[in-house]
């Protein structure tokens, strides 16, 4: 019996005015994987985010989240996510254990379990020794794991992550995926994640999809796209040559196989 996706898009299309942020999308997502939608700023990602999550209505195609369809079933859908927008959603006059509180009844997690749950999502992300402190205090990374540990206050079984780790420092980072990761491998919770740091795509995404204009342009594993465009290639050769027309110095795809082998040839 073959298994359910977590997200399966098809035919998905969304304008503003005369303009088409997301155009014809078709995508499928397997259960327990994490999952890159790469592109440059405006290429559709977020609108198509907001479709998935339904804070944006469907208007062409159809989505279905762990096969429910998010037109009819909505609620039912919400229940399923975990969502980290790129905007900053904690509130700095509340303490930390108080904002995941807050989420925790937003998502209508049961009174009884809801403190265990909030202490539970607080420990995940390392911020049980901060929780009482108010989160004006917090740093960058700090913010960023605390809006992660609302996101799995309800226990999602996918969880959605626009540009989790924009702005942090290194180390920042490294924190925050290894929170993320640490929760996939526990629950085989599916991800979902945007972000312009090639690095972080090639080490945790399994498969990506590199999206351009609205549109799907390229979808595999990090090794079989870099495999693709021609050997010693990168997730940035990649992504400069398919969601551009052009490289920043006038070339396409070809220039950049063309450049590679020319590379080889002279050692």
């Amino acid at each position: 019996m073959t298994e359910t996706p977590a997200i399966r898009c098809t035919g998905l299309r969304h304008t503003f005015g005369e303009t088409a942020a997301v155009d014809g999308v078709d995508l499928e997502i397997t259960a327990g994987q994490v999952f890159g939608l790469l592109g440059p700023n405006g290429a559709g990602k977020t609108t198509t985010i907001r479709m998935i999550t339904t804070l944006l209505p469907v208007t062409e195609g159809r989505i279905e989240v762990f096969g429910l369809d998010v037109t009819r079933r909505r609620m039912a859908v919400r229940r399923l996510i975990g969502y980290v927008p790129q905007q900053l959603s904690a509130d700095a006059t509340l303490t930390g254990r108080e904002n995941v509180a807050l989420f925790a009844r937003l998502f209508d997690v049961p009174r009884k379990q809801r403190k265990h749950r909030v202490a539970e999502a607080l420990e995940i992300v390392g911020l049980t020794g901060d929780a009482d402190r108010q989160a004006s205090g917090y740093s960058g990374g700090m913010i960023r794991r605390l809006e992660l540990a609302q996101a799995l206050v309800s226990s999602p079984r996918l969880l959605i992550l626009d540009e989790p780790t924009i702005g942090l420092d290194p180390i920042a980072r490294s924190n925050v995926w290894e929170r993320i990761e640490q929760v996939r491998v526990e629950t085989g919770m599916t991800v979902l994640v945007t972000t312009h740091y090639m690095d972080e795509a090639e080490q945790y995404c399994d498969r990506i999809a590199l999206m351009h204009r609205g549109r799907i342009r390229s979808l595999g594993s990090p090794a079989e796209l870099e495999a693709g465009l021609g050997p010693e290639s990168t997730l940035d050769d990649v992504f400069r040559a398919v969601t551009g027309d052009q490289l920043e110095d006038g070339g396409g795809i070809r220039d950049v196989r063309a450049a590679r082998r020319t590379a080889r040839r002279l050692g």
